[in-house]
Order: structure tokens, then C-alpha cells, then sequence
């Protein structure tokens, strides 16, 4: 196979986008990871995100934080939102 399809590098790219993200050890940390994770799968960038955060989706360790995002949703009316959470959780 040619070199121009191949990714010598696949996997260890940086993050496509800055997600806000304070720092790890910061008590908002997993609040912000959580939004990220549902923003970035909205956008179709999931594994971004992961990789941003250091959390795959459906971590037992945000799902307080989705909870929460999944109600606000609700009450916004944010159906895509509310589905993404859904399926965090599930």
C-alpha cells in the first residue's frame, strides 16, 4: 500500500480541539469531562474527547455528571443532547 494512506502515527495525535478542561486534579474535573464527552460525541468526536479527557464513554465515574446533563437537556428540550446522555448511561 502506498505511504500517502497509510498513518505511521495513528493514535498519537493530540486532541482535535481544546476541550476547557481544567486541570486533572481540579474538583470540577469530571463535571467538565462529562460535558465534553457528550459535546465532542454531538460533533462526531468521541475519541477525541476520550483522549482529552483520559475517560471512554459510558465511565462509571461521570454518570452523576451525565444524570445531571441528561435533566438539563430535558428541560431545554435539547433532544440530541438528551439521547447522547441516554445512551452514556445505558
Amino acid at each position: 500500500m502506498s505511504r500517502a494512506f497509510t498513518k505511521e502515527d495513528a493514535g498519537n495525535e493530540a486532541p482535535r480541539r481544546n476541550y476547557g478542561l481544567p486541570p486533572k486534579g481540579d474538583p470540577d474535573f469530571d463535571r467538565a469531562a462529562a460535558d465534553a464527552l457528550l459535546e465532542a460525541a454531538r460533533a462526531g468526536e468521541t475519541a477525541s474527547a476520550e483522549q482529552a479527557t483520559g475517560y471512554y464513554w459510558g465511565e462509571p465515574r461521570l454518570r452523576e455528571h451525565v444524570r445531571r446533563i441528561l435533566d438539563r437537556a430535558r428541560a431545554a428540550g435539547d433532544e440530541r443532547l438528551e439521547q447522547l446522555a441516554e445512551r452514556f448511561l445505558s
